[in-house]
Order: C-alpha cells, then structure tokens, then sequence
C-alpha cells in the first residue's frame, strides 16, 4: 500500500511537471493532486522536492521507452510517425494544457543534478530512436542524425502548439520531419535502378 502511495505521488508530479512547468509542482500541489497523505512526503522522499522531482523525470524518462519499443522492427517512417503520434495524443487529451515533463525541468531547474538527470533522459530517448531507425531501414549516421532532430522538433513543436493552443504548428512540423525520414530512406535504401549495376550482369 505504501508503494502505492508513492507510485501515486510520483506520477501526479509527471503530470504537474508537463502542465505547469517546475515551480509550480511543489509537495503541497503533489499532495492534493495524487490524494496522498501529507505524512507521505517525508516518508517517500526524505530528501525534498529534488528527490521527488528525480524520480518524476525517471518515470516520464521510462514511460517514452516503453512506448517506442513497441515499434522495435518497424520501418524507420513507421517509428517516427509513432513518436509524433506520442507527442500529439499529448497535446489533444491534455486539451494543450500539457506537454513534456523533462523538457519543463530542463528550461527551469537550478540544480545541475536535476539538468544532468534531464540530459540523461533525452540522450537515452535519442540513442532508443536511432536503434530503431537504423533497424527500420536508415544509415547509422542518419539514424543518430534525425533521431536528434525528431526530439528536438517535436519538444518545439509541443510548445508552438500549446502556446497558439492549436495542433496546426505541430502538424507542420510532423510533416516536414516525415518527408525527411522518407528521403534518407530513399537514400539509404536505393531502388535497383539507383544502386548501379546487378550481379548478374557482373557476371
């Protein structure tokens, strides 16, 4: 039961994080949102908000993995339309009123444990993405290429939309990125009549 508690706790400061951004996710704003008890916070977390907010970023760090391994064999367009899928489910359930949790702990925390934990997340986001392009079809250097520019183009374009409070500006941009997953594709993956002559006219 107590586990549960803290799993509650946890996930309230995920969901507080991605909708009001960092200061505003406080233990007494955690507290009302998940229900827990006030004698949870020193219980679950001795060390303060810092150690609450780490284990936040874990968890939305986690939750992303967990989604893009679904996707693991897929081609490479496949995964990345998947992960702007993600991103705009964010947006319509969260009304635009939500966006990513690690990106609001990245723009706003003092602490370098909390940025280097930030960091942490995104690096693993990108290298699980560039696993999954470079099996979906994609050259390794193309792979690690985009998969930076799928993370960094979709947090911008989370925040374009939330902000204009309309999925116009993210559908734009999920546009441009897939049209640029299809030609390194292309690239990487020359049709017959582009990848010079055949073996059995070498032979």
């Amino acid at each position: 039961m107590a586990r549960g508690v803290r799993e509650r706790m946890v996930a309230s400061a995920v969901d507080l994080l991605a909708r009001h951004g960092l200061q505003a996710t406080s233990f007494s704003e955690v507290l009302d949102h998940s229900g827990a008890p006030r004698g949870s916070i020193y219980h679950h977390f001795p060390e303060g908000k810092e150690q609450m907010i780490g284990s936040a970023l874990d968890l939305a760090g986690g939750r992303a993995i967990e989604l893009l391994d679904r996707k693991a064999g897929a081609r490479a367009e496949e995964v990345a339309t998947w992960f702007l899928h993600i991103w705009r489910e964010v947006l319509i359930r969260g009304k635009f009123e939500a966006g990513c949790a690690v990106l609001a702990v990245a723009v706003a925390a003092e602490s370098p444990e909390l940025l280097d934990q930030t960091a942490r997340v995104f690096r693993t986001w990108r290298q699980r993405l560039a696993e999954l392009l470079e099996q979906g079809g994609l050259q390794p250097g193309d792979a690690q290429r985009f998969a930076a520019t799928l993370v960094a183009s979709s947090e911008g374009a989370v925040v374009l939309a939330r902000a204009e409070q309309s999925l116009e500006p993210f559908e734009l941009v999920a546009e441009q990125l897939l049209d640029q997953v299809r030609a390194l594709n292309l690239r990487g993956n020359p049709r017959p009549s582009e990848a010079g002559p055949s073996n059995v006219l070498l032979g």
